[in-house]
C-alpha cells in the first residue's frame, strides 16, 4: 500500500534520510524546509521515475500562517497524508543559563516547539476525518538526560516527549498512531555545525565515536510506520553503543 508522508526539516540530516527511505520504497513524500535549493537537490538525486512522488514545500514551520497556507494548497494527489514526521529542530549554544543568548533560546522554542505544534495542528484534522494516520515527533535523549549547556534545548525536547504522550492519550478513541523518536548522538548531520557555528569544532564532537547516522534514525521511523496498524510504538529511544547515561553531578561548594 502506498503511503503519503510529510517530513519537516527535510533539507538535510534525519529529515532528508526519512524522505529518501519512504521514496525509495515507492511512497509519496512531501518535504518541507526553508532551503528550497537543498530540497531541489534531494529531488534531483532520485531516479527519474521516482521524482513525481516528491512534492517540495519551501516555508518556515515557525510561521503558523505560512504553514496553514501551505497545507491548504497541497495538491489532491498528496493531500491524504498518512505519516507526519515532525523532524525540524535545532540546538544553539552550550553556555550556562546565566550567560546564554536569549535570542538563541527563542529560536529553539520557535522551531522545536511552535513549529512542531503548528504542523500537527494543521495535519491532524485530516487524519482524524480519514480515521488513519501516524505522527512522529523527533525528540532527543536530551529531553530525558540533562547535560551541561543543554538548558532550553533539553527542555524543548522534554516538551516533545510530553506533548507526544498527551497527544497519544487524546487520540485514544481513534485508530491514529503517535510515536516519539528520541535519538542520542547522530553524526553526518548539521546539528553540531549549527550549534557550534564552527565546522572544525563540530567534527571533533564525533571523534573516536561510531555514532548513529541519519539513515539509522530513518530506518527506525520507517519500521514503526510500517508495522501492522494495531501496533503503536509509543516512544523509541536510540543511542550508539558508545554512548550511555551521564553520572550525577556534585558540587563540593557548601552553602553559606
Amino acid at each position: 500500500m502506498q503511503l503519503i508522508a510529510l517530513v519537516t526539516g527535510a533539507s538535510s540530516g534525519i529529515g532528508a534520510g526519512v524522505a529518501s527511505r519512504f521514496i525509495k520504497e515507492g511512497h509519496k513524500v512531501i518535504v518541507a524546509g526553508r532551503r528550497s535549493e537543498r530540497l531541489e537537490e534531494l529531488k534531483k538525486s532520485l531516479h527519474s521515475h521516482l521524482q513525481s512522488n516528491l512534492l517540495i514545500g519551501s516555508f518556515d514551520i515557525c510561521d503558523a500562517l505560512a504553514s496553514e497556507q501551505f497545507v491548504g494548497k497541497i495538491p489532491k494527489e498528496f493531500e491524504a497524508i498518512d505519516v507526519l514526521v515532525n523532524n525540524a529542530g535545532l540546538a544553539l549554544g552550550l553556555d550556562p543559563a546565566h550567560q546564554a543568548d536569549l535570542d538563541e533560546w527563542d529560536r529553539m522554542i520557535d522551531t522545536n516547539i511552535k513549529g512542531l505544534i503548528n504542523m500537527t495542528k494543521f495535519i491532524l484534522p485530516g487524519m482524524i476525518s480519514r480515521s488513519k494516520g501516524h505522527i512522529f515527533n523527533v525528540g532527543s535523549v536530551a529531553g530525558t538526560y540533562p547535560y551541561p549547556g543543554g538548558n532550553v534545548y533539553g527542555a524543548s525536547k522534554a516538551f516533545v516527549h510530553e506533548y507526544t504522550s498527551d497527544l497519544r492519550l487524546s487520540l485514544a478513541d481513534t485508530p491514529l498512531r503517535v510515536t516519539s523518536i528520541e535519538p542520542g548522538m547522530v553524526s553526518g548531520t548539521e546539528f553540531s555545525n549549527v550549534r557550534l557555528g564552527d565546522d572544525d569544532r563540530a567534527s571533533k564532537v564525533y571523534e573516536g565515536i561510531h555514532a548513529m547516522s541519519a539513515d539509522d534514525i530513518a530506518e527506525s521511523i520507517y519500521w514503526a510506520a510500517t508495522l501492522p496498524p494495531h501496533v503503536n510504538i509509543n516512544r523509541l529511544e536510540l543511542m550508539p553503543v558508545q554512548q550511555s547515561f551521564g553520572s550525577p553531578a556534585f558540587s563540593r561548594i557548601t552553602s553559606k
